[in-house]
């Protein structure tokens, strides 16, 4: 006789504390499975089998398992599509329903109907909760109900909107002996998914100690003043609730409206999935992109000539992180002083970053070329030399990343500023200009 169960999927929610979809199934009628599956149609895409994320996820999974022993519980670790996992455990389990946190990525959107629409002709309950944001889809609109497409106006919405009720805890763990009692499962071993273990060094979720000084250093890359939570609010160790909350407690304003930003991307990439692959603004589509391959090959090793991208792209390379203020200056001049399309730099930052997510990259790119969500005009050009002056006076980032400055045997720069500047001026206008 199969055991009638709830299944608590988790995907970027890699937690047993205040998770809205656990906190939901566990109230439920049946007791609660969780569920995690390594799917092969992302894992297939990752070029490194040394991916520090997947060696992430890993270990969190192997610390919640640990966790969920002392309820007599585990965790259902599969490996495969989606399609071939869920046959498995529908197999396995008597389901009775399923509860995820809503993704709004497109394969994940797509994925996510498809699940549902299967499990209705088989009379299981799908139900989803927001999760990962405060704010989501149609919550913050304009007046005449259209999406806010600038941040500005936005944020005004999302503060007013803010209060308590938005960012309160779900108390998760005084339900957890509502888990299925079961005894351990067997787990995918990296090796057998095709990866090895890597090396990296995550960031420990002490983001708290940084809030006091965050505005007045966060801009300058040789402070270790920002917080590295990214990795942690992309695979959920650490709820937005939290992260908003610990904001008002310790008034970080600055860094409440770093956490809207996300939920702003997160919004533009519900509301125009377009946005994915293509420009937000249409006519940025008719760009005349040069694309030069050694000059993008030059950019991704750190060996452009400017000391504060390439400081930038090797901390990238080494770390997988790179500081907020360089990626601004970094994705400038890839596509405003080497003419090379943004799709190049933000696929190369989905290869890199231990904190990839979609939908901030994404924006992050189109607003650094000029494309995006963003009330600035297309010939803003960052001064890498400027930024380097205001944001690293002292050298200590570019020294740290680009040593051979000190000894001067850094290489001479691929292009120069004044001469880029009037290229992509040029170009920028011819584009706009055959609409």
């Amino acid at each position: 006789m199969r055991k009638e169960v709830s299944i608590c999927w988790l995907r970027r929610d890699l937690r047993l504390e205040d998770n809205a979809a656990l906190y939901h199934a566990l109230k439920g009628n049946h007791p609660v499975l969780l569920l995690f599956l390594f799917d092969k149609n992302i894992l297939d895409k990752l070029n490194a089998k040394d991916d520090a994320r997947v060696t992430f996820i890993y270990q969190t999974l192997i610390s919640l398992r640990k966790k969920i022993a002392a309820s007599n519980s585990t965790i259902f670790i599969g490996y495969g599509t989606p399609e071939e996992v869920w046959r498995n455990v529908l197999q396995a389990y008597n389901v009775k329903s399923v509860y995820v946190n809503h993704d709004y990525e497109p394969y994940a959107r797509e994925r996510d109907e498809l699940l549902a629409e299967y499990l209705a002709s088989e009379g299981i309950a799908f139900k989803s909760f927001k999760d990962q944001v405060i704010f989501e889809k149609e919550e913050i609109v304009k007046a005449d109900g259209k999406p806010y497409t600038v941040f500005t106006p936005y944020y005004r919405q999302w503060e007013k909107k803010l209060n308590p009720f938005y960012h309160k805890e779900y108390p998760v763990t005084k339900y957890l002996n509502n888990l299925l009692k079961t005894s351990q499962l067997d787990i995918p071993e990296l090796n057998t998914m095709g990866f090895t273990k890597s090396n990296e060094e995550f960031p420990e979720l002490n983001f708290v100690n940084k809030l006091g000084s965050y505005e007045e250093k966060r801009d300058f890359p040789g402070d270790d003043a920002t917080t590295r939570i990214g990795l942690h609010l992309r695979f959920g160790t650490v709820s937005i609730r939290e992260a908003v909350s610990q904001a008002i407690a310790h008034k970080a304003g600055k860094w409440l409206s770093e956490l809207a930003w996300r939920d702003f991307y997160m919004m533009i990439l519900w509301q125009f999935p377009y946005t994915s692959k293509s420009c937000f603004k249409p006519a940025y589509n008719n760009i005349q992109w040069r694309n030069d391959e050694k000059e993008f090959e030059a950019w991704c090793n750190g060996l452009t000539g400017y000391p504060l991208v390439d400081a930038g792209m090797r901390q990238l390379n080494k770390t997988g992180f790179m500081h907020n203020r360089v990626r601004m200056v970094v994705a400038s001049f890839l596509t405003k002083h080497l003419l090379i399309d943004w799709r190049w730099g933000e696929a190369y930052f989905a290869e890199k970053l231990l904190d990839y997510d979609m939908s901030s990259n994404i924006g992050g790119w189109q607003w650094a070329c000029g494309c995006g969500n963003d009330a600035a005009p297309y010939f803003r050009v960052f001064n890498p030399e400027l930024q380097a002056k205001k944001f690293d006076p002292k050298q200590e980032y570019i020294n740290k990343w680009v040593p051979e400055i000190k000894q001067q045997k850094h290489v001479h720069p691929i292009v120069d500023h004044a001469f880029a500047r009037e290229r992509i001026l040029k170009v920028f206008k011819d584009a706009l200009n055959d609409q």
